[in-house]
Parts: C-alpha cells; sequence; structure tokens
C-alpha cells in the first residue's frame, strides 16, 4: 500500500490524503479548463492551488515520511504511473482501471490466498472434529464458531486498524492466522484446542478485513475506483463459496484433514508476504491515546453516534439477515421439492452466482452516478422474489428466483461510496471492522432465526415472510437513508459523475 499517491504530476504522501469526496474531478459543468478560482502552474512538479490561495503541497511532515520510504521496507517507485494513479476518476466504466493500479493486484492475490486457505481449514477442520469425536454437533460448531467470535473482535479490537500502521496489522493478522492453523496440524491436538484456535481465527477475521477495506480507500482514493475495488473483493469471495468447498472436497480424497490444513498455513504465509512485500507502509490514521479496548469502543461509539453513518451501516446489515434465510433452509427445502442432493448443490450456489452476475454488470455496465441514483431503489425490491415462494415455485424457478435476489445484491456498490465519504479519516478503520463484524453477525442470526421460525411456520412460509418482512424494513431504511441525504450528492441532479 503506497507511501504515496500521485495527483497529476505531483506526489502527495498519504499524510495528506484529500478531504472526504474529493475524487480528482474538475468542477460540476468544467470543459476541461481548471476550475473557478483554481490557478494551475506548469512548473515542474505541477502544483494545483486552490480558491483559498493554499497550495495543496505536502507538509514537512509528510514529505519527512515520504523521504523515509526505503527505510521503512518500502516497494518500488515513489510515484506510480500517471495511468496507475489512485485518485484520477478512470475514463470508461469497468474494472480494468482498479487493475491497474500495483498495489491493488497486490491486495487482490493475497485475498485470493486467505480465502483459499480459510474455506479449506473450514471443510478440513469440520471432517477432523468429526472423524475425531463422531459428533454432528461438534462438526457443526466448527462453522458456527466462524460468526460467534466476529462481534467481540469487531468491537472489543476495532481500534487496532487505526491504532497501527495498515500494513503491519495485515501481516500480523495473516501471521497469527497462520500460526492457529499451524496449532491445528500438531498431531494429538484435543478437539478443545482445534475449536479454540478456529474462535481465535474468527476474533481476528474483522481486524483484518476492516483493516485491508479502510487501506482501500488510500490505494484506490474514495471514489470510483474504490467502490470498484470493494466490489472486486466481494466477487472474489462469493466466488471462493462456488469453488472452494468443492476443491477443497477433492483435497480430502487425496490428504488427510490434517495434512490439508497445512495447506491453509501457506496460503496464509503466502498472502503475509504479499501484503509486506508488495504494498507499502502508511502511518497510523489515530494516535494511541487509550488502552485499546476503550478506544475501540469510543470509536464505536462515536461511529454509530452519527445519524447518516448509522443509517448506511443498518443497510449493510439488515438486508442480509433476512437474504440468508433460503440459504439456511436449503437442505430441507430441497428435500421438499424432492431436487436431492444435485438440487441442493444448485440452492446453495445460485445467491453467489446472481451476486456474481449483478455486481459484475453495475461495476463495468453502469457509470458511478447511475449506481448511485438506483442503490436505493434496487435495496427496497432486492428481497421481493422471495415473496414469489408463496407460488410453490419448482427448482428451475426457485434457482431464477434466487439469482435475482443474489443480483440486487449490488446496491452495495454505492452504498460503498456513500459510507468511506461520510466516516471520517481518523475513525475509518474502526468503521470497516465494526461494518464487517455487525455484517457477519446479523447473518449467523439471520441463520438462527430462519431454523427456528421454519421449526413452526414450515420452510416455504419462512421464506415468504423473509421476503415480505425484509422489503418492509428495506423500505423503511431507504427512507430514513434519504432523509439522512444519501443519494442526492453534489453533482447528481445534472447527470455529473462524482464517482
Amino acid at each position: 500500500m503506497p507511501e504515496a499517491e500521485t495527483k497529476g504530476a505531483t506526489t502527495v504522501p498519504t499524510a495528506a490524503r484529500p478531504a472526504k469526496g474529493n475524487t480528482g474531478l474538475p468542477a460540476k459543468g468544467n470543459t476541461g479548463l481548471p476550475a473557478k478560482g483554481n490557478t494551475v502552474l506548469p512548473a515542474t512538479g505541477n502544483t494545483v492551488l486552490p480558491a483559498t490561495g493554499n497550495p495543496t503541497t505536502p507538509t514537512e511532515d509528510a514529505a519527512e515520511k515520504s523521504a523515509g520510504l526505503a527505510s521503512e521496507g518500502a516497494v518500488g517507485p515513489v510515484t506510480p504511473p500517471a495511468e496507475s494513479d489512485p485518485q484520477a476518476v478512470p475514463a470508461r466504466t469497468g474494472y480494468g482501471p482498479v487493475f491497474a493500479v500495483p498495489e491493488f493486484r497486490a491486495v487482490f492475490a493475497a485475498h485470493a490466498f486467505s480465502l483459499l486457505g480459510l474455506v479449506v481449514s473450514e471443510i478440513a477442520l469440520s471432517v477432523l472434529v468429526y472423524g475425531l469425536t463422531g459428533s454432528p454437533l461438534l462438526s457443526a460448531l466448527t462453522f458456527a464458531l466462524g460468526f460467534l467470535p466476529y462481534l467481540i473482535g469487531g468491537t472489543l479490537l476495532a481500534g487496532v486498524a487505526d491504532r497501527f500502521p495498515a500494513r503491519r496489522v495485515l501481516v500480523v493478522c495473516d501471521l497469527v492466522c497462520a500460526g492457529c492453523v499451524a496449532v491445528m496440524v500438531l498431531p494429538g491436538a484435543p478437539v478443545a484446542v482445534l475449536l479454540v484456535m478456529r474462535a481465535a481465527l474468527a476474533l481476528v477475521a474483522p481486524v483484518f478485513q476492516g483493516t485491508r477495506t479502510a487501506t482501500l480507500s488510500d490505494v484506490l482514493g474514495d471514489g470510483e475506483l474504490f467502490v470498484l475495488g470493494r466490489s472486486l473483493l466481494r466477487i472474489l469471495s462469493q466466488s471462493a463459496l462456488l469453488a472452494g468447498f468443492g476443491t477443497g472436497g477433492l483435497l480430502l480424497t487425496v490428504v488427510s484433514p490434517r495434512h490439508a490444513l497445512l495447506v491453509t498455513v501457506c496460503t496464509f504465509l503466502a498472502s503475509a508476504a504479499l501484503l509486506r512485500f508488495g504494498t507499502r507502509r502508511r502511518p497510523a490514521r489515530a494516535h494511541r491515546g487509550q488502552p485499546l479496548v476503550r478506544d475501540s469502543l469510543r470509536g464505536a461509539r462515536r461511529v454509530l453516534a452519527d445519524r447518516r453513518i448509522l443509517v448506511l451501516l443498518l443497510l449493510f446489515w439488515l438486508p442480509p439477515m433476512f437474504v440468508v434465510a433460503p440459504e439456511a433452509l436449503a437442505a430441507p427445502y430441497a428435500e421438499g421439492l424432492g431436487a436431492g442432493t444435485a438440487g441442493l448443490g444448485l440452492l446453495m450456489c445460485a445467491l453467489p452466482v446472481g451476486t456474481i452476475a449483478g455486481e459484475l454488470f453495475a461495476g463495468s455496465r453502469l457509470r458511478p452516478v447511475t449506481r448511485g441514483r438506483i442503490t436505493l431503489p434496487l435495496v427496497c425490491v432486492t428481497l421481493l422474489p422471495y415473496a414469489a415462494y408463496a407460488l410453490r415455485p419448482g427448482l428451475g424457478w426457485t434457482l431464477v428466483l434466487l439469482v435475482l435476489a443474489g443480483a440486487g445484491s449490488a446496491y452495495t456498490l454505492g452504498l460503498d461510496q456513500w459510507f468511506v465519504r461520510a466516516v471520517p479519516d481518523e475513525l475509518l478503520g474502526r468503521a470497516m471492522t465494526l461494518n464487517t463484524a455487525g455484517l457477519m453477525t446479523v447473518q449467523g442470526v439471520g441463520m438462527a432465526l430462519s431454523g427456528a421460525v421454519a421449526e413452526f411456520a414450515g420452510v416455504r412460509a419462512t421464506v415468504v415472510g423473509a421476503g415480505v418482512l425484509g422489503t418492509v424494513v428495506c423500505v423503511a431504511l431507504a427512507v430514513a437513508a434519504r432523509r439522512a441525504g444519501h443519494g442526492t450528492e453534489p453533482g447528481e441532479e445534472n447527470g455529473q459523475d462524482v464517482g
């Protein structure tokens, strides 16, 4: 993650990151001339003087930090090529400009490695625990422990994301995860130790994910490239769900579960190496003025106290709580349809396929201003396909409904843009960590509630209820978001790209 970003021909250290909402675009209605009141000096190392007359040159402190890159272990030149300018909004819509940023490629590859390792570890550990105990409950608990500690780690440890340099946090998290899995590999490790290590992985996960997401805003800026970068990581996550479990299952036909866990150790180490040598050091976002837990809780209170941020968090959290209902009930629903294991596999894949398709279309075909305009309407309709379960569709139509519901999750591209602009820089890491923890927690709650309701109301009625009640909740949140000022960004009224 680079120490410095470029704006035009001037190297701007991350300490002098642009203000929220600055996308590097000319003023609205600009025809190629500088914004009114701005003076562009054509001298070497172009400096743009804003209307106030204060040049946007780096501070002395920032310059000293930039000059110390070599001693901090930075790699590559300080100034990336012009085509990789992370603050520049791409001239065309699509994901190509994101991959043009070298640092993002390292983050993307590291994410792929860590995802592969995590999926393999979940399968291998579940099989290992079941083989040692013969208990379906304990085997299922290995998956449940992937959700439960998220709330604890995301709340009590969120301050880590802002109190330490982001690259150090990411590398240490990967090394901790590799160490936890290495303990699982030890011959004779008791089941209790295996479950504790699994919980430790989930405890670290929200800190890692929140820090990585906050770092994307430094690598790619807080405009269009950030939105597309986040989208690519989500697409990769959904793709890993589709391919990872099959890969893990095949691996277990060749090696033992403990040997399969060695693959996870290697993938976490590979992720750590990519992040350490493929990204650059940045200073911490906040000072360590208070104990970690107190600082984390204080940051969470500040985030939740801001009405604009809170409504966005609820838009991130609550729709997925209803979305997971068909996944949680896929096995009994497939049995009711007489679809067998093949039908069950298709039902489990339909939502991720829809999510990937929706994100790819929105990211590659829609302009930023269009995505912003459809965000709230899309939130309102994304759960409506579940209501059609009341018509008792067969397997084919059920798959169509699930794909449509998954595609509706493309509304998150608009939320990403609003969220990164609404959160103050010094709280961004904590806010992203809190967002991740809340999202995983509510999905776990949603799965549990779906199962409990289905015990009394039946599977089909539960999914229909999730669709109807979820739509009501989404409409209420969309109204609250509009009243909070989201979806009415400056420039949208004239069709100007503001991403």
